[in-house]
């Protein structure tokens, strides 16, 4: 039982770890396509936002999902996490009244090991 508990907290571990090297690697990737990063691993009482960027007009509020496969991160987006993601943003722009007027998105990247990222613009609309 003890080496099952070891073993479970390892994995835990090593997928924790993955999530952080794959939210760097996105911000870095929507920095490719032209935005700048203005939060890393925003939290709040509402909930927490992986990356927040901006490009030109468009604020955009970015969930990473990690997963083995595409397809395993992109059901991993609950509507519940929605929900707090969106109130997040609401307490976020209420502290940045600079951004009020942006136009506003809530994008989803999904992560894979050895794939491109899927950046899906609008994910919320979609999901």
């Amino acid at each position: 039982m003890i080496g099952k508990m070891a073993s479970d907290t390892n994995t835990r571990h090593q997928a924790e770890r993955f999530g952080r090297w794959a939210e760097s690697f996105v911000a870095w990737y929507l920095r490719l396509k032209g935005f700048r990063i203005l939060q890393a691993r925003y939290r709040n009482r509402a909930g927490e936002i992986d990356l927040i960027g901006l490009r030109r007009n468009l604020l955009i509020f970015v969930e990473v999902k990690a997963r083995a496969r595409i397809a395993d991160a992109a059901y991993a987006i609950t509507p519940l996490q929605r929900q707090r993601i969106a109130r997040a943003a609401e307490s976020y722009l209420a502290t940045q009244p600079h951004l009020a007027t942006r136009d506003v998105r809530f994008d989803a990247v999904l992560v894979a090991r050895w794939r491109l990222p899927v950046h899906i613009p609008g994910a919320w609309d979609m999901l």
